[in-house]
């Protein structure tokens, strides 16, 4: 249950309510008893600290995080080229297809 923050406009009294979401708001004062206790506009209780609180980090499944867009040229040195990394080789273990002579067949060993 969310906590709520009132004060009354006619004697300045403040308190801290514990309310569900669906209670109708207080508007009787509990010091002077005038229908002045009004509902206080607050910040959230909690706050994300830290790395990881991108959309990206639950992408790739449990531990896999991607840095965010231009992480990798703040990180370089002033004057430094950054290119992307570079992409492994495809394996050869096929052989390479049998050249196929002007008469369209392939020659023979």
């Amino acid at each position: 249950m969310p906590i709520y923050a009132y004060r009354c406009e006619a004697c300045g009294f403040a308190k801290d309510v514990l309310q569900k979401m669906s209670d109708e708001p207080l508007t009787v004062c509990p010091s002077c008893s005038t229908a002045s206790f009004k509902k206080q506009v607050t910040a959230a209780g909690f706050q994300l600290k830290g790395s990881g609180w991108y959309v990206t980090d639950f992408r790739g499944g449990a531990g896999a995080t991607v840095p965010p867009a231009g992480a990798a040229e703040a990180a370089a040195p002033a004057g430094t080229v950054v290119t992307a990394p570079a992409t492994p080789a495809a394996p050869a273990s096929s052989p390479a297809p049998a050249a196929a002579s002007a008469g369209g067949t392939a020659a023979a060993s």
